[in-house]
């Protein structure tokens, strides 16, 4: 038996729909799904994993011997050999925490353990113990491995791990390694029947990534969490990659907010180059108005010249006349860095794009999305995957366009790579196919692709020199007269600015000139887009983990909105940090340390030695943090203060603030003056921000909460605000109080004490008998029951639209409802999807799944996302 080792299910899915000569029998060892089949009379099983089945964790436990020195204690009780500088304290130790007797305790967040923590021996533990279980269980009758995870850093490394699990009950089965960029029939072939060597220098340097990233980002959290510990409920985070991050987006706000506006004054003529001078001149069909040839003026009193010396005119003259044109030459092939950096222009997060693209990715639409390179191999058939996108109506006549101009050549960027191509297209697709922002990415990277084959578009530039009164006005206009590659890729593309014909000499209208005073504009914030381009020129993260690092800053709350910017407590870690231990919020250090995990991917450098010298840095670094520990308190306590803040108390008068529940993680508003003070107030579930403008109605702050897939809400913080009012509606009788023979009405209200809105009944002691409703939307009754519980239908109107629904959450009929629209989905999805399939990668269609099924599918989906930094 041949077992094949897979990144995540749906890959071993593929590879064996791709691989078998028959359809593969799809089976389980113990609860993992497995596929079987045959490949010239040998039996194949195709196993997928959850990405990382193994992850690094530090022994719980520190002990120093004499005889030995220091070692690692796991929970299981093995001694593992560690490298502690002579600078740390030896035991014996005074018994408090974190210190033991003989070592130190590394489990318990202490302030004193993180010198020790450094410098911990790092262990893999299981992660998947289910799926290890069941690779394992297969190995054992396995006569030969393949390793078919993807080809990076990240996947040599997950196949290393889940080599190292067989190994222990099959050491002696060959191995290879099969490596591909897509999922498409040519290419599997391909890449199994020309099997390789695992790299375990690849996987080496992905190795010491993960450890570098635990060491920095354990260490630091911690630190960070200590000094000002459970402020409001969060941890605290920082990491080797995501603190250098956060200091480009500190630094940008910090210009911005050191930045002195300056005043100029702009003139803006206008002109009518159809009409003589008269007093409706510059109103016809070929008016338009042209700046001043000084496009900004410094100085008021010269600007007021200049508008003084055109006062009065009523004829300007024609003093040139210029043409040129241009080449826009035509883009280069995507990578990873520029597809998201396109993408966020186009409105998609550079973290969704990556999602997005690796689901497109897996079912076979487009090849590897984590690359580097930006010039097409060789060996890729340009003409072929034209061919295939070309199914697509919107394609066609390019496509076809294209392939008849001969031989096609492609466009290259700086970066060549040999481990997978440019990322482009490997099926059609249609928007019936996909989900619209699916179809979206993948409408871009086709287009894309398409352009890269395409000629340079020709643009017409005229600038018209206009004097009036001795001052000169300038007027440019732009005219696409060669579309090339700008026929099928419009992104960015700015509209035709024509200016009306005019030839030296002439006379035309002049109607008046405008003068505007302006201030000059601080450096724009970073997007998304722009800081993944400065991440990458800078050497920050890869290109596999820049999105998720970014979504880290986001989740702990360093920064909001986009264009990004800082909150208050971002800023305040980051300052304290740069004061402190500036190394670690410079790029130089995270660039220096990316080339030497480079080397060890080359053979030039061992993980051992990066990580010794990575804990090295981090300990000189810590070492100047920890005598400033009240410092960097003093300055996170004001930081989280002044983003908590959201007015004064109305009882004591301090600070209102939002915090988060100790004990349910729930959020509410509280006054800093607690204990002496026990002002609360209830906030609905959403992303919650604090507003300047009080409430218009009772005077109390407001707050702007933003629901999930829902429009910004202003709400006052006051439940009792007429505001937050709602009246009770009847919507129904009580069905259990009428069974016992007795009328009870079911009532819709709102409590104002959590905010939370349900029915219940007026007989609720004695029956017990409530629904929950949504948070939000107008409440009608209907006079219908739901067949399946007998629960009152209502209706609830947002912004969305009226819907309709059963209140009751344990209804049969949802459960019911969801499996035929599970099932209605996935039966659609396999029909449009098989014409596509059959073309490009000759795969089977999709089979029908129950709800639970597809539930399982995404969680397992969502698990496999990169790690951040």
């Amino acid at each position: 038996m041949k077992l094949v080792v897979t990144e995540k299910n749906d890959a071993a899915t593929k590879i064996a729909a791709l691989l078998g000569v028959k359809k593969p029998k799809a089976d389980k060892v113990y609860s993992t799904p497995v596929y079987r089949f045959e490949v010239d009379g040998e039996e194949w099983v195709t196993i997928g994993l959850r990405g990382h089945i193994l992850e690094p964790d530090f022994t719980p436990t520190l002990i120093y011997k004499k005889r030995g020195g220091w070692r690692g204690v796991t929970a299981e009780g093995e001694a593992i050999p560690a490298q502690l500088p002579a600078s740390l304290a030896r035991p014996p130790f005074k018994k408090k925490k974190p210190f033991i007797e003989d070592g130190v305790e590394l489990k318990a967040w202490k302030m004193d353990a993180l010198p020790y923590l450094i410098y911990a021996p790092i262990e893999k533990l299981p992660k998947e113990k289910e799926i290890i279980r069941s690779l394992k269980n297969l190995a054992k009758k396995a006569d030969s491995i393949v390793i078919a995870t993807d080809f990076d850093r990240e996947g040599e490394l997950i196949g290393s791990d889940a080599l190292s699990c067989i190994q222990e009950v099959n050491p002696t089965a060959p191995v290879s390694r099969a490596r591909y960029s897509a999922f498409t029939k040519e290419e599997i072939t391909h890449a199994f029947s020309n099997l390789v060597e695992l790299d375990t220098n690849l996987a080496s340097a992905g190795a010491s990534r993960q450890d570098i990233d635990l060491i920095w980002g354990a260490v630091l959290t911690r630190y960070l969490t200590l000094v000002k510990f459970a402020g409001y409920g969060n941890v605290r985070s920082s990491g080797r990659v995501q603190t250098p991050t956060l200091a480009l987006i500190v630094a940008r706000e910090r210009e911005r907010l050191a930045f002195i506006p300056e005043d100029y004054w702009v003139i803006k003529g206008a002109f009518d180059a159809g009409a003589a001078a008269g007093p409706t001149a510059g109103d016809g069909e070929l008016a338009f108005t042209a700046p001043h040839s000084t496009a900004r003026f410094k100085d008021e009193a010269a600007a007021k010249a200049a508008m003084a010396a055109v006062s009065g005119a009523a004829s300007a003259t024609v003093a040139a006349v210029e043409k040129r044109t241009r080449k826009q030459q035509p883009p280069v092939p995507f990578n990873t860095t520029s597809l998201m950096a396109a993408a966020s222009a186009e409105g998609l997060s550079p973290a969704r794009t990556m999602r997005i693209a690796e689901s497109l990715y897996m079912d076979g639409y487009i090849s590897y999305p984590r690359v580097d390179n930006t010039v097409y191999p060789s060996s890729l058939d340009l003409a072929e995957v034209v061919k295939t996108i070309s199914g697509n109506p919107a394609y066609a006549p390019y496509c076809q366009q294209l392939l008849s101009a001969g031989e096609l050549h492609a466009t290259r960027g700086k970066k060549e790579t040999t481990d997978h191509p440019p990322i482009y297209p490997t099926a059609k697709a249609t928007p019936d196919d996909l989900a619209p922002a699916d179809y979206k990415l993948y409408n871009l990277i086709a287009r894309r692709f398409l352009a890269t084959l395409s000629d340079a578009a020709v643009v017409e530039g005229t600038k018209v020199t206009l004097e009036v009164g001795g001052e000169h006005f300038a007027a440019k206009g732009d005219v696409l007269v060669t579309p090339g590659y700008r026929a099928i890729y419009p992104y960015g593309m700015k509209k035709d600015e024509q200016l009306p014909a005019m030839s030296e000499g002439q006379q035309i209208a002049f109607n008046g000139a405008e003068c505007t005073k302006k201030q000059t504009e601080p450096p724009a914030r970073y997007s998304q887009g722009k800081l993944i381009q400065e991440m990458e020129k800078l050497g920050l993260g890869t290109k596999s983990t820049r999105h998720s690092i970014i979504e880290r800053l986001y989740t702990v709350k360093y920064i909001q909105n986009d264009p990004i910017e800082p909150s208050q407590l971002g800023m305040a870690v980051c300052d304290a940090l740069d004061k402190f231990a500036p190394h670690i919020t410079h790029p130089q250090m995270t660039a220096e340390l990316e080339e030497e995990m480079d080397n060890i991917a080359e053979g030039r450098n061992t993980k051992d030695a990066v990580v010794t010298n990575s804990r090295n840095l981090l300990s000189e670094q810590l070492a100047n943090l920890l005598p400033h520990s009240e410092e960097v308190k003093d300055a996170l306590a004001d930081a989280v203060a002044a983003d908590a803040y959201v007015g004064k108390c109305p009882k004591c008068g301090k600070d209102l603030q939002i915090r988060v529940s100790q004990k349910t993680r729930g959020m509410f508003i509280g006054c800093a003056g607690w204990p002496d003070c026990d002002v609360t107030y209830p906030l609905p579930k959403g992303k919650v921000e604090s507003l300047p403008d009080p409430c218009p109605t009772c005077g109390m702050p407001q707050v702007k909460v933003t629901a999930f897939r829902s429009k910004p809400r202003t709400l006052c913080i006051d439940p009792n605000c007429e505001t937050n009012k709602e009246p009770d509606v009847v919507v129904g009788e009580c069905p259990k109080c009428a069974e016992a023979g007795k009328k009870a009405k079911l009532i819709a209200q709102k409590n104002p004490r959590t905010l939370k809105r349900f029915i219940r009944c007026e007989n609720y002691d004695e029956c017990g008998v409530g629904y929950p409703l949504p948070q939000y939307g107008a409440i009608t009754a209907t006079d219908e029951v739901c067949e399946h519980c007998g629960a009152p239908m209502v209706i609830v109107t947002t912004t969305r639209g009226p819907w309709k629904l059963c209140p009751n959450f344990s209804c049969p009929g949802k459960e019911i409802e969801a499996e035929k629209k599970a099932v209605a989905k996935e039966a659609k999805a396999a029909a449009k999807k098989a014409p596509a399939k059959k073309t490009a990668a000759k795969k089977p269609a999709a089979k029908k799944t129950t709800a639970k099924k597809t539930t399982a599918k995404k969680a397992a989906a969502a698990k496999t996302e990169e790690p951040a930094e």
